[in-house]
């Protein structure tokens, strides 16, 4: 069986509370994996620290084999740039940028050529010329998830990826990241609040009571 992709072990974190303790999981290449839980339970925090961005109180967190969290920095943001991918609740383009812009940044940094046709498959093709700020937050989302596709990650990483969405267009956007991820081999990490996208991926766990537990029934 190959390595995991992602292998987390014994974290745990807290702000002003505990949020979860002794949290372990692995995913592997192929797999696409959703956690659940209330608002304020720690699914992004936990999101960012698997993703290299908030470091754990205590435990590990290994990509490609590798503790991110004993990585110099320049070995992170290669890792960052090159193999993973997050698909950020707040979005964060560039907002004086075109929405064509704003993902010619990320394949050029990543030193990848765009597939135009993901545009017509996110349904965005026609505002790829318009300024990001014109677009709506909808809008917005898919422009987010174009210029990580585009980067043609490993990993993705998707904090509420559709969270602005309708539910025909977050139908949408779901198929095509499980897709990328059956041609690509690639992993799927999702957060989200909505149990019927939750459910379309491999495994769901709840966080909840400061534990991730596996869903026997899928939600």
């Amino acid at each position: 069986m190959s390595e995991p992709l992602i292998q987390a072990s014994n974290l745990s974190h807290a702000f002003d509370y505990p949020l979860y303790e002794k949290v372990s999981l692995e995913i592997r290449a192929g797999e696409s994996v959703a956690v659940m839980g209330r608002s304020g339970s720690g699914k992004s925090t936990l999101l960012h620290t698997l993703a290299g961005l908030i470091e754990p109180l205590s435990g590990e967190v290994r990509l490609f084999g590798e503790n991110i969290y004993r990585m110099k920095e320049a070995q992170k943001e290669r890792l960052r740039r090159y193999r993973t991918g997050i698909v950020f609740q707040q979005h964060y383009l560039f907002k004086g940028m075109t929405a064509l812009e704003n993902v010619e940044i990320a394949a050029l940094l990543a030193e990848e050529v765009i597939d135009r046709e993901l545009f017509e498959r996110l349904e965005i093709a026609e505002a790829m010329g318009q300024k990001v700020s014109e677009l709506s937050g909808g809008q917005q989302q898919r422009v987010s998830l174009a210029r990580v596709l585009s980067k043609q990650p490993e990993i993705i990483f998707a904090d509420e990826p559709t969270g602005n969405l309708d539910r025909e267009t977050s139908d949408l956007v779901m198929t095509i990241m499980l897709e990328y991820v059956r041609e690509r081999n690639a992993a799927l990490f999702v957060v989200t609040h909505d149990a019927e996208i939750a459910s379309r991926c491999g495994r769901v766990y709840h966080l909840t009571g400061r534990t991730l537990r596996v869903s026997e029934n899928g939600i």
